[in-house]
């Protein structure tokens, strides 16, 4: 496990994070959202022992990880921008890597390679951004450690090379104890492979919770109704978190579970009315709300 503790970070008189506390479990995918600026790649940095925190401390498995190599095994770190041997190879890095971790599996990652079509003995100074970041993404699997810390993973991959990685770490994930903590600025990339997810703004969680316990409590109802006079009623039957008109069509987005605002909303005379899943954007917006988090300007591909 991952013990966040009173964490804050300072650059001079810039407070970069701000007194967070939460803890990451094992064997999940955790995925850290926010925009350019909250504070990403400053937490990845602390918890990989990058950056040493001005109050607090990170425990990885029992062990402090700033300036500790022990626990820094423990786990691979892959930057927004990753580190590569000037005029290296692939095989140049997967030899580096052999001398760092124990377990790095070489085999597995000569394979891989040829699964996505990258020349290990092509100069990296040749590839692509995508092309970068795939390999990044592989020499840190290989590298097997027990978690895995990616800052914008996804950044430059093409949809199919995304889905390409969430396979291989829900392979992992099932094969061995394997716990990645994926940070972004983009909501759809992480809606569909992550188990908790924690939301980051001004250097502060917002909100940190199981996906499921997320889309269980909130739901979205679109109804039309024959009596437009019921419509006042409607907010107050509901425990509406947000909500819109366009014509006769009207959409809630409501605190409660899908039985009891199915039940609730049959005692209702309508055109129309059905409740639907909800968006980890949708969720995001209603529970961001009051703390001047703006959602839209998360980046959605």
């Amino acid at each position: 496990m991952i013990e966040i503790k009173g964490v804050s970070k300072k650059f001079d008189k810039y407070l970069a994070i701000d007194n967070i506390s939460i803890n990451i479990v094992e064997g999940i995918v955790f995925g850290l959202l926010g925009t350019n600026g909250a504070g990403k790649s400053t937490m990845l940095r602390m918890m990989s022992g990058v950056y040493k925190p001005t109050k607090g401390n990170i425990i990885i498995d029992g062990q402090d990880v700033y300036d500790n190599p022990e626990a820094k095994k423990l786990l691979f770190f892959v930057p927004d921008e990753p580190y590569y041997i000037q005029g290296g190879t692939p095989g140049d890095m997967a030899n580096y890597y052999m001398t760092v971790y124990e377990n790095f599996d070489k085999e597995y990652f000569f394979q891989m390679l040829e699964k996505f079509g990258l020349d290990s003995k092509r100069p990296m100074k040749t590839f692509s951004k995508g092309m970068k970041r795939q390999l990044s993404i592989l020499l840190g699997l290989a590298a097997k450690t027990k978690y895995l810390l990616c800052d914008e993973t996804f950044d430059g991959l093409d949809p199919v090379m995304r889905q390409a990685v969430k396979t291989l770490f829900a392979a992992e994930l099932s094969e061995r104890d394997f716990t990645p903590i994926i940070a972004s600025h983009n909501l759809r990339e992480l809606e569909d492979i992550c188990d908790n997810v924690g939301l980051l703004h001004k250097g502060n969680i917002v909100m940190s919770q199981e996906m499921d316990m997320l889309k269980c409590n909130l739901h979205k109802l679109q109804v039309v109704l024959k009596n437009e006079a019921d419509e006042e009623r409607l907010y107050k039957t509901f425990d509406v978190v947000a909500g819109e008109k366009h014509g006769s069509l009207i959409t809630l987005t409501i605190n409660g579970n899908r039985s009891c605002i199915e039940r609730l909303i049959a005692d209702y005379d309508t055109v129309y009315a059905e409740v639907l899943p909800i968006s980890l954007e949708e969720i995001f917006i209603s529970e961001a709300k009051g703390v001047g988090y703006d959602v839209k300007k998360l980046i959605l591909d």
